[in-house]
C-alpha cells in the first residue's frame, strides 16, 4: 500500500526560501511507524491529515512528526496542509476547524484564488515566563550560542509559548543574530533544563517597525535549525507585547527567519481580541508554494 506525499514550502520570502514540509493528505491508513518513517526519510517536520472523530466539531485531524518523535503542534505544517487541501479541492469552505494534540485550531484562506493567497491559523493567548534559575541558565544559554551578555538587548531572556515553549533571546542587532554559531550538541541539554523546545534568538530589523529577524535552534527535532517556525513566531509576538516593544493592536508583526541558512522566510502574526477589546490569541500565517508533487510513500 502507498500514500501520496506532497512537499510544500511554507512562509517563503524569496528563492530557496520557506520551510519545506512533507504532507500526506489521506493518512487514515498509516500507522505511527509509517508516519515517523516519512519524517525520517525526508528529515523534516511532516504533517498527516486524517478524518476528525465523529462529534469533535472539527473538519480534520492533523498529526505531526519529526524524525525523532510525534509533536503536539506544528505551525508551518498546519498552514501548509490547509493550503494543500485547498489546492487539491478538498477544503470544504474557506474557514475550517482542525483537531490537533494541542487542541482545536481554526484556519482560513485569505485572498483565495489570487496571487496574494495565504493561510492563517489561530493560536491561543501566549504565556510569558521568567527562566527558572535565571542567572545560571542565562549564562549557559549564552555559552551555547557562543556570545557574551554585552550582545543582548536590554530585555530579559524569557520562556514563552502559545502551543510549545520557546526561549526568547533578545539580541542587539541582526549582525549578532546572523553571526551566531551555536554548539548544537548542547542545545538539547540546556532546553531540557529550562523547560523549552527551542532557543529563539531575535533582533529588531531596520527595514521598518514591527519587523524582527529570528533564528530557531530546536531541542530535539533531528535537525539543527529551522527555516521558519510559526509557533515560535507567535511566542515571540507575546514576548514582544510583554516587553512593550509592540502594541496590542491590529497591525501585523512580521518575523523574518531562515536568512542565515539561505532560506529566507517571513511569518506574519496579528493579535486577536475578545468582545471587551483584550488580546485573547493571535493569527499566524503566510504564503505557501509547491516544492515536490505527488511522491508515493510505502505503508507498513
Amino acid at each position: 500500500m502507498t500514500a501520496q506525499a506532497y512537499v510544500v514550502e511554507v512562509f517563503a520570502a524569496g528563492p530557496h526560501g520557506g520551510n519545506p514540509t512533507p504532507i500526506v493528505i489521506d493518512a487514515a491508513g498509516m500507522s505511527d511507524a509509517d508516519m515517523q518513517n516519512v519524517a525520517r526519510s525526508y528529515g523534516l517536520e511532516s504533517a498527516f491529515v486524517v478524518p476528525a472523530p465523529v462529534g469533535s466539531d472539527c473538519d480534520f485531524t492533523f498529526r505531526f512528526w519529526v524524525p525523532k518523535r510525534e509533536m503536539d503542534m506544528c505551525g508551518h505544517a498546519t498552514v501548509g496542509a490547509v493550503w494543500l487541501l485547498n489546492q487539491l479541492g478538498k477544503l470544504p469552505r474557506d474557514e475550517v476547524a482542525i483537531r490537533t494534540l494541542s487542541g482545536r485550531v481554526n484556519a482560513h484562506i485569505v485572498g483565495r484564488g489570487t496571487v496574494a493567497e495565504r493561510v492563517e491559523i489561530t493560536q491561543p493567548q501566549g504565556r510569558v515566563e521568567e527562566l527558572p534559575d535565571s542567572h545560571s541558565n542565562e549564562s549557559e544559554i549564552l555559552s551555547v550560542l557562543g556570545i557574551t551578555s554585552d550582545l543582548l538587548a536590554p530585555f530579559p531572556i524569557r520562556n514563552a509559548c502559545t502551543s510549545r515553549m520557546k526561549t526568547l533571546i533578545p539580541l542587539k542587532s541582526t549582525v549578532v543574530l546572523d553571526g551566531l554559531r551555536p554548539n548544537f550538541q548542547q542545545v538539547e541539554q540546556v532546553c531540557e533544563r529550562i523547560g523549552s523546545t527551542g532557543l529563539y534568538p531575535y533582533a529588531p530589523c531596520d527595514i521598518g517597525p514591527d519587523v524582527f529577524d529570528a533564528r530557531q535552534f530546536p531541542k530535539s527535532s533531528g535537525f539543527p535549525e529551522d527555516a521558519a517556525t510559526g509557533i515560535a513566531a507567535t511566542a515571540l509576538a507575546f514576548g514582544l507585547l510583554a516587553n512593550g516593544v509592540v502594541k496590542a493592536d491590529h497591525r501585523s508583526i512580521k518575523v523574518r527567519q531562515g536568512r542565515a541558512m539561505g532560506c529566507p522566510s517571513e511569518i506574519t502574526v496579528r493579535f486577536q481580541f475578545n468582545a471587551t477589546g483584550h488580546v485573547n490569541g493571535c493569527w499566524v500565517g503566510g504564503n505557501v508554494r509547491f516544492k515536490e508533487k505527488g511522491e508515493s510513500v510505502s505503508l507498513g
